[in-house]
């Protein structure tokens, strides 16, 4: 039960410290790591991403939680070492959201007036871009290396980060004009995919998908779509049609695992009819 007068953030910073003591916590909690419950709170962040895509704000109120409980975590294991804690972590957040929106708070983080507020959302748009590469500037003077591209995080999804290392690019000017030229580079890419399939090159097979899906991923920022967010909508709508195919198989009295191909084809083909689907 909570104690008296604690507030459920205090609740569960003091339930996180309980199970990482050493001599009364719980031995799974004790035994981790930032390295290893970083699977974790990826998985969370994806499972927030998916009970947002499904409109289930029950779930997702549980998949935040689940989420916090991850920042929680890893801000428990910084105290434990002596680093920080998770007043630290709130508190510097709240300073970035600060001194990343000059054009809605003063210094000292009050609201500005609503006179003094830019609304073009390109002009806040480059201003927040101006913040962050004098952000990226002062790290890199740091222990991390300066670049153009630097602190774009490595462990980002591949599409996620290919689409913030283009959009990085673009802000130098090195872009393509519009999305017709992307599509040119993604036919390009696929033709050397093509050539390098038909001279049986393994490693140079690996390199053109990688470019091609480089050059998709561009394609996704020219037409303003989210190339993450667009693989798992296409993930889901396969899974849809391969489920709804599979029962129309089994209904015709074979199961898929008893279908050749033609005869999967060809229920693929009247599911996607019902849908009025035209995509793959």
């Amino acid at each position: 039960m909570p104690l008296l007068d604690e507030t459920p953030t205090t609740r569960l910073l003091r339930l996180m410290a309980e199970l990482r003591d050493p001599e009364r916590g719980c031995a799974w909690d004790v035994a981790q790591s930032f390295a290893s419950i970083v699977p974790y709170t990826l998985e969370e962040a994806y499972e927030v991403a998916d009970a947002i895509a499904r409109g289930d704000l029950d779930d997702l109120r549980e998949e935040l939680g689940d989420l916090l409980l991850q920042v929680v975590f890893h801000a428990r294991m910084a105290e434990e070492a002596g680093a920080f804690g998770f007043d630290d972590v709130a508190r510097t957040i709240a300073e970035k959201l600060v001194r990343r929106h000059p054009h809605v708070f003063d210094a000292q983080g009050r609201l500005l007036p609503e006179a003094e507020r830019p609304r073009d959302p390109a002009e806040i748009e480059r201003l927040w871009s101006a913040i962050k590469a004098e952000e990226r500037a002062a790290r890199g003077e740091g222990a991390r290396p300066a670049g153009p591209l630097s602190g774009i995080a490595h462990a980002l999804p591949a599409l996620a980060r290919a689409e913030k290392i283009s959009r990085r690019a673009a802000g130098f000017g090195f872009d393509w004009p519009d999305a017709a030229s992307v599509v040119a580079k993604v036919r390009e890419e696929t033709e050397e995919v093509a050539e390098a399939l038909a001279a049986g090159e393994a490693e140079a097979v690996a390199e053109e998908i990688g470019d091609l899906l480089f050059a998709v991923a561009n394609l996704a920022r020219h037409a303003g779509v989210d190339p993450e967010e667009a693989l798992r909508r296409g993930n889901v709508k396969f899974e849809r049609r391969f489920t709804a195919m599979a029962a129309r198989l089994e209904a015709a009295g074979r199961g898929i695992a008893d279908s050749d191909l033609a005869a999967m084809e060809a229920a693929w083909a009247l599911v996607k009819r019902e849908e009025g689907g035209k995509g793959a």
